[in-house]
Parts: structure tokens; C-alpha cells; sequence
């Protein structure tokens, strides 16, 4: 599996990722984190491509996952209110958000969060309380708990994680 920039021309595969993503939360108990809100919408993706901030993992021709990630000072706003608990590091990170898989190859999702732990050294991401599959995956790959944050498109709380090099 590769990770390469988004395209426009990826955009329409994407899409139907995240509808299958919308899916799989629902029939993993998960029904609240995007299916509520219809997220992500096309244009967040549009400008996630556009400012060079989505990713595609790529296997044999075909998008096995699609996520947004950033890094630097303050990459993500919503982290500087953690609530129940403290980040574990105080200098530049990196941060992944929207990530979905197609389905079709195991391990996907993992990889991309990985690829993305050794591009930062030090990654930030949150789930809903509902998506114990993400929550799973995340401790699996050596992410700590670190607290509750809050996120602008809906109301409830996401629990927090970290991994450090």
C-alpha cells in the first residue's frame, strides 16, 4: 500500500468511501458520529484536497482508504480545550481526521495512521464515544487516552488520544 495526495479526480471514489464508512459506523453501534450530520460533506473534502491536506492509501490501482492530516503548530483549534485529562506533549504534532476505509483491504486504516505517526513523531486524533472500533485500533497501535474535546460540527464529546514517538 502507498499514501499519495488526493486528487479531484478521486473525488467521486471518496465519496462513495464515506458513505460506506456512514454504514459501517451505523451497523457498529456508531450511529451518531457522521450518519447524523451527512459528514464528511463534499465540500470539506473539496478543501481538504485543494489545501493539500487529504490523503489516499492506495493498493493495487484502487483508494483503500481516504484521511485528512496536518501537522504543525496548532493543527487542530478544537485541541486546545481538553477537558478530563492533559495532552502528554506540548510541542508540534500532527493530527488526523475523516478517516474512512473502502472496505476491501484489512489493515487500511491502520497503515494510514501509522504512516502518519512516523511523518509527525507525534499524532493527535479523537472518536466519538460510540466508534469502539476506532477506539480499539487506536490503542492496538499505541495511542494514549488523554481526555474529552469538543468539535464544531456537532455537540457531543470525543475522546481524546495521543501517540509519541
Amino acid at each position: 500500500m502507498e499514501i499519495r495526495p488526493t486528487t479531484t479526480d478521486d473525488l467521486e471514489e471518496v465519496m462513495i468511501i464515506y458513505e460506506h464508512a456512514r454504514a459501517f459506523m451505523r451497523e457498529h453501534d456508531n450511529p451518531r458520529q457522521w450518519s447524523a450530520y451527512g459528514w464528511p460533506p463534499q465540500s470539506v473534502i473539496e478543501a481538504d484536497i485543494q489545501h493539500g491536506k487529504s490523503y489516499v492509501a492506495v493498493e493495487n490501482g484502487d483508494i483503500a482508504a481516504v484521511f485528512y492530516y496536518d501537522h504543525g503548530v496548532c493543527p487542530e483549534p478544537a485541541y486546545n480545550d481538553i477537558t478530563d485529562g492533559s495532552w502528554k506533549g506540548d510541542d508540534t504534532y500532527g493530527v488526523v481526521h475523516r478517516i474512512a476505509s473502502s472496505g476491501k483491504y484489512k489493515g487500511a486504516g491502520s497503515f494510514c495512521i501509522r504512516w502518519a505517526c512516523e511523518k509527525s513523531g507525534h499524532l493527535r486524533m479523537d472518536t466519538h464515544g460510540d466508534n469502539y472500533v476506532m477506539q480499539n485500533c487506536l490503542k492496538k497501535l499505541g495511542f494514549k487516552y488523554c481526555g474529552i474535546i469538543y468539535v464544531e460540527q456537532d455537540t457531543d464529546p470525543r475522546l481524546a488520544y495521543e501517540w509519541m514517538r
